[in-house]
């Protein structure tokens, strides 16, 4: 089992540059476990408590689990996967069957910052994009997916995001075998990182 991993800040295209990478692999060799799925379950806090939720923080994330839950697909194990909504900041009492497969993905803006998971991963890029177009695609992806209007999207970057890349994020970038500027943008980066995984595949 090839283990690769793949961070960088929010709205720098990772979801795309996973898809592409995915789409360039043999079906049915690749299964995808995103950091988001992850989020520690605030299901319980009133609707102004979860609005102060700081999502760019490696303590909103329960490494321990899916730590767990590598070990376990890479023991051969099917793990249930939760599934996260950043609407009511809980769990669903549903999951979704994962079963190990030749390559798992794990995607993430924090996936490089715990330890124990970095060390779990063979290769390790990290996606790269200018700040500004990182905005943009925040704003939009927090209007239509999570709730948020514009006033609260500014905020929110101005409170957390921006200020967690800075400290936690960026500097994860020194771990990464390759970094992917440009984002999904990046068709050569994407082909060479696709490459490799084929070459590790076919060892």
């Amino acid at each position: 089992m090839l283990i690769i991993g793949i961070a960088g800040g929010s709205g720098s295209g990772k979801t795309t540059v996973v898809n592409k990478i995915v789409k360039g692999l043999p079906k049915n060799e690749v299964a995808v476990i995103s950091q988001d799925s992850y989020y520690k379950d605030n299901g319980h806090l009133s609707a102004e408590e979860r609005k102060q939720i700081n999502f760019d923080h490696p303590a909103s994330i329960e490494f321990k689990l899916l730590i767990k839950h590598l070990d376990m697909l890479r023991e051969g194990q099917t793990i249930e996967m939760p599934i996260y909504s950043y609407v009511t900041c809980a769990r669903s009492k549903e999951t979704i069957p994962l079963h190990p497969k030749s390559v798992i993905i794990v995607e993430g803006i924090l996936a490089f910052t715990n330890a124990s998971l970095r060390d779990r991963m063979d290769i390790k890029a990290y996606v790269d994009a200018e700040p500004d177009e990182r905005l943009i695609r925040i704003i939009k992806r927090d209007i239509e997916e999570r709730g948020r209007n514009f006033k609260e999207c500014l905020t929110h970057y101005k409170k957390y995001v921006k200020s967690m890349h800075l400290q936690f994020i960026e500097p994860t970038k020194r771990y990464a075998d390759i970094i992917v500027p440009q984002g999904g943008k990046n068709e050569v980066a994407i082909d060479i990182l696709a490459s490799k995984i084929k070459m590790n595949l076919q060892d």
